[in-house]
């Protein structure tokens, strides 16, 4: 009887350890998990490209771009070459894509950069803007220049009603007309003084288009994705925000 008694009891004990460790082993499994998280979390790392910074970019759909003094057309360009930090890091890759327009500014047009699309996907909001772009060509009726200024093209909307108003050509086929706005003013230069001439913007994106930052830059990465690791944090190019800087808006 005594020796039942204590079978019983060490049975229960047995079955009691069992349940202990199959109800904690999903515990100690999903810890290594929740480790990894914690450990990628700490390692995103804010980058600051400041004011100023010069971004090469081209148009690689056409070889000009032209378009009528007063319009505003949507393009996309390309970043030509990696904008990097001073300590190595590629904080811009070369390839990723800048979206924006190009619009009149004083006596000229400028492009106004809104998006970057980084390598990945990512889209941050950018502050930049070209230079103002002040290189126009003539129109003139029965001009021989016409060919010229749209061959290897892409042309602004209005700029094509504009030329094929004034030349009477109505079959113009530039490699690409842009989307844009700033047809309305085409009709007051056709119907004013100078409807048999008129001058059109003409764009290289090669050597035009080159962007500098209006404003700083934040872009954030995972520790280990951008090349360099040896970081000059002194320097205020690409230097790295804390990510307890409650006070910064990571709008971007």
């Amino acid at each position: 009887m005594f020796n039942s008694h204590r079978w019983q009891s060490t049975t229960a004990a047995l079955l009691a350890l069992g349940m202990t460790a199959t109800t904690a082993a999903p515990l100690l499994i999903a810890s290594p998990a929740l480790a990894q998280s914690r450990v990628a979390q700490s390692q995103r790392i804010d980058y600051r490209l400041p004011a100023g910074t010069n971004i090469p970019v081209t148009y690689d759909k056409a070889e000009k771009i032209v378009l009528a003094p007063d319009e505003t057309a949507r393009i996309t360009l390309t970043v030509q070459d990696d904008v990097v930090g001073r300590d190595g890091s590629v904080l811009i890759p070369s390839g990723s894509r800048i979206e924006g327009q190009i619009e009149p500014s004083g006596r000229g047009s400028r492009f106004v950069a809104r998006n970057l699309i980084l390598d990945r996907g990512q889209r941050r909001t950018i502050n930049a803007t070209s230079d103002v772009i002040t290189q126009t060509e003539e129109v003139r009726r029965g001009g021989t220049n016409t060919t010229s200024i749209l061959t290897g093209a892409a042309v602004g909307s209005a700029a094509a009603a504009l030329i094929s108003g004034i030349t009477g050509d109505r079959r113009i086929r530039p490699l690409e007309v842009l989307a844009g706005t700033g047809a309305g003013a085409v009709g007051g230069l056709l119907l004013g003084r100078n409807r048999d001439s008129a001058k059109v913007v003409v764009i290289d994106p090669e050597s035009d288009l080159d962007l500098t930052l209006r404003s700083d830059l934040v872009l954030n990465f995972s520790s280990g994705y951008r090349s360099g690791s040896n970081s000059d944090y002194n320097n205020r190019d690409s230097r790295p925000i804390p990510r307890s800087d409650s006070g910064y808006d990571r709008g971007i």
